[in-house]
């Protein structure tokens, strides 16, 4: 693997753990300095005072910023009839208010370091729809719209914008003992498999890289035959 990204510095929301995880480790086997909200930093990406400090931190130990990957998210399922408002809310907060907060702040220093790659974690629900997620499915659909605003917006400071869209990926999922996935998320695609945290990381990896320079405001999938767009 080659060192594409020496010398990037990249911030990945919700990096602690799964497929956020995964792309942090790509990332920096890249050679970009990566840091982690979650991991590294603590912050609540729907608080921009919050966000500001993690950006200034990030900026202030690396001297710059070059990536931006929102991976943030809450996958709550509620049926639409006892779903709150505050619910909602929260959920829209971390997905999608979330992406427009840590974008804004992190907007200057890509523009400053000559251009760079914001990378949107959309959600396949988004595109087929699931039961007891709406605020989920709203919010990643609301992050395909907003890629494409943000490419062509912030073409001219050479930002690309794109979103990763992952299948069902075999992910670590809530405390040990917890239910297993509901019987309408348990089935296969047409590989035959659950994707691994790693394929989306790699596929987030090449956005961020110089081999994609070309590419702004798609929305890519990653989910072994699950939707064919």
């Amino acid at each position: 693997m080659t060192r594409e990204l020496s010398g990037k510095v990249a911030l990945v929301t919700g990096g602690a753990r799964n497929i956020g995880r995964a792309i942090s480790l790509a990332l920096a086997g890249a050679g970009a300095a990566v840091v982690g909200d979650g991991a590294v930093h603590m912050a609540d990406v729907s608080d921009p005072d919050a966000v500001g400090k993690m950006v200034e931190a990030a900026v202030g130990r690396f001297g710059r910023l070059d990536i931006l990957v929102n991976n943030a998210a809450l996958r709550e399922e509620t049926p639409f009839a006892e779903l709150g408002l505050a619910e909602w809310k929260r959920v829209l907060g971390v997905i999608l208010d979330g992406a427009f907060v840590c974008a804004q702040a992190c907007l200057p220093h890509l523009a400053r370091a000559g251009g760079g790659s914001i990378v949107n974690m959309g959600g396949m629900t988004a595109y087929k729809g699931a039961r007891g997620r709406a605020h989920v499915v709203a919010a990643k659909a609301g992050l395909s719209g907003l890629t494409r605003a943000l490419a062509l917006e912030l073409a001219p400071q050479n930002i690309t914008v794109n979103c990763v869209v992952p299948g069902t990926i075999e992910t670590v999922r809530g405390l040990p003992g917890a239910p297993e996935r509901p019987a309408h998320r348990q089935g296969l695609p047409v590989l035959g498999r659950r994707g691994e945290p790693a394929e989306v990381a790699e596929t987030v990896r090449f956005l961020c890289g110089p081999g994609a320079r070309y590419i702004t405001g798609q929305s890519v999938h990653v989910n072994g035959g699950g939707f064919m767009a």
